[in-house]
């Protein structure tokens, strides 16, 4: 572990939420498993991160109650059904655009279903996160997503937005848009409810 995951996971400490570092996607799963229990209710994000790294994969496989969004053949409803079950689940999984070094987390979203379980709703959160999100500032964590992330994903999407075709942000106001949602994630009330897992390498946009 280096000095700069050093002091970020002491900064996260200090604003009450846990910081943990793993080395390999084998660690990190072996990790979960001890963070996760048997049975309970599982939410997740949207995250190519959580692809990446196999914890889509894992949970699948487990023995949770797991509300997977990327199932087959799910119409707007029932996904919309499983943004709202995420609020009442046991843990949340997601990734998360940036980590600051004084211990914040940084998130752009489309409609809010992701960041809106990390702020209230699961009894624990877990996020995930590559070496690649960890920056300065809060300045650097807004131009990271936007600049780089944003672009990467809406064109993952398949959206028909400016910045697909720009490989930038002009801040648009583009019906097709995902940068709707500016979340900074300061400090938490409930102590160690959020939990930050870096792990060694780039993971996601």
């Amino acid at each position: 572990m280096n000095e700069r995951v050093k002091k970020a996971i002491s900064n996260l400490q200090k604003n009450n939420m846990a910081g943990f570092y793993v080395e390999s996607r084998q660690e990190l799963l072996s990790l979960l498993s001890t963070l996760l229990v048997e049975g309970e209710k599982i939410g997740c994000g949207d995250s190519v991160t959580l692809e990446e790294t196999g914890v889509f994969e894992y949970l699948r496989n487990g023995s949770y109650t797991f509300y997977d969004k990327h199932r087959q053949s799910l119409t707007s409803e029932e996904k919309r059904k499983l943004y709202l079950n995420n609020f009442d689940a046991d843990t949340f999984v997601t990734g998360t655009n940036a980590v600051t070094m004084d211990g914040k987390l940084f998130n752009i979203d489309g409609n809010g279903s992701r960041v809106a379980p990390i702020i209230y709703g699961p009894r624990q959160v877990i996020v995930v996160v590559g070496m690649n999100k960890l920056v300065d500032t809060v300045e650097d964590a807004v131009r990271r997503t936007r600049q780089v992330a944003a672009p990467l994903d809406a064109k993952r999407l398949k959206k028909n937005t400016p910045c697909v075709k720009l490989s930038r942000c002009i801040d648009c106001k583009h019906e097709q848009r995902i940068c709707n949602d500016f979340v900074l994630i300061a400090r938490q009330f409930s102590k160690d409810r959020i939990k930050v897992i870096f792990i060694n390498g780039d993971y996601g946009y």
